[in-house]
């Protein structure tokens, strides 16, 4: 997409008209089921005004449930969906002032460019003049102008999803619902375009709920964003928030690769938290006022957390260790990562790569230090 000043940028989102009032979503208590199997589990989200938002969980867990429900192709049995405060639930889809980017991106093959974007005016009977504006700015947007009179057929798949973006925010929509909209980019093509369509949606203000399974396109685009798991919404948070401080197990290791040591509360004293780790032996913590009551417990930490030190060498008090054997390692450019036996547990462990350092060989026998305040004790 071709830079543009930001006055430039401004200028076109203007024409557009797009995200002058900007709104809220709310689903309120949104229960949603096929028969005997719950889908949306009482689901209860408050998306700002303007934000990014990602629903963010595996195939199955309901986010694209959720995207329909909101788009009005389906309707929840109970609970409130809110556009700007008002209930929606009862419009149909072609009442709502919604806009929505399929996975496929479903443009018209026979259509040109220009016919495509056009096509939701044309079907609200806009004037001619109100088009050919409307359609113009719409595709100054998204660098494709030039392009205007070729077919999609005649395009790249970034291309195609630039169309079918300018075909959505021709309509002025209220919200914009994103679909896995990257998922059939290669992986360099995507890292591009989340960046284009993250700078659009600040160029537009438009709120902006994004579908995907991918948790780095989640983390990277999204203000805020909320993991489902089986319908029901595990945690809501910003990015960081989410990735250093998950709610349960499900969460850590979702967004993110996390360790994760079953344990049993040894003692509770007013300062430490002693763990018996299952086949690893007792470990001591400071305690923190979260952790989690009962007698077991998750101890998690992330793979690049860890320090990693030959197995006799000097051991720094600051950290609690535990003693490892290198299984297998993979090198992956910016770091390597270690897959390393601690007792009858398997742990990812990440250590940062400069040139000319080796790597550890599998066998080898080395201890790994935790820094107290990267770890996080979860309800087992």
């Amino acid at each position: 997409m071709k830079a543009r000043s930001d006055s430039a940028q401004t200028h076109i989102a203007q024409r557009c008209d797009v995200g002058a009032k900007r709104v809220g979503v709310q689903c309120k208590h949104v229960r949603l089921a096929y028969g005997p199997t719950e889908v949306l589990k009482d689901v209860n989200l408050d998306i700002a005004p303007g934000e990014f938002f990602a629903l963010l969980g595996p195939s199955g867990s309901g986010k694209s449930t959720l995207l329909r429900l909101i788009a009005g192709f389906i309707r929840q049995q109970s609970g409130e969906l809110l556009i700007d405060g008002v209930d929606i639930s009862g419009q149909p889809p072609w009442e709502r002032n919604i806009g929505m980017v399929f996975q496929s991106y479903a443009l018209w093959p026979h259509l040109s460019v220009w016919d495509n974007v056009a096509f939701g005016l044309v079907e609200r009977k806009a004037s001619k003049a109100v088009i050919k504006a409307k359609v113009g700015a719409a595709l100054e947007l998204v660098g494709l102008s030039a392009f205007a009179q070729r077919r999609p057929n005649q395009l790249s798949g970034g291309q195609q999803q630039r169309v079918a973006l300018a075909r959505t925010i021709v309509i002025e929509p209220q919200v914009l619902l994103l679909d896995e909209p990257l998922s059939n980019l290669d992986k360099t093509l995507r890292v591009q375009m989340r960046q284009e369509l993250l700078a659009m949606q600040r160029r537009l203000g438009v709120t902006t709920i994004f579908v995907t399974h991918d948790q780095e396109e989640a983390m990277t685009t999204a203000d805020r964003m909320a993991v489902l798991d089986q319908g029901v919404v595990q945690q809501v948070g910003a990015p960081a928030t989410l990735y250093d401080d998950p709610v349960n197990a499900f969460v850590a290791n979702f967004v993110g690769t996390m360790n994760l040591l079953p344990a049993t509360v040894r003692e509770r004293s007013s300062q430490a938290l002693t763990l018996d780790v299952d086949g690893v032996g007792d470990l001591q913590f400071p305690l923190v006022a979260e952790a989690p009551q009962g007698d077991r417990l998750m101890v998690s930490f992330r793979p690049h957390s860890l320090r990693v030190e030959a197995a006799d060498a000097v051991r720094d008090a600051r950290f609690v260790w535990m003693a490892g054997t290198v299984e297998a390692s993979e090198f992956l450019g910016e770091f390597t990562r270690y897959h390393v036996r601690v007792g009858p547990h398997r742990l990812a462990v990440d250590e940062a790569h400069h040139a000319g350092q080796g790597l550890w060989p599998a066998g080898a026998a080395i201890g790994l230090g935790l820094a107290p305040s990267q770890v996080r004790l979860l309800p087992a």
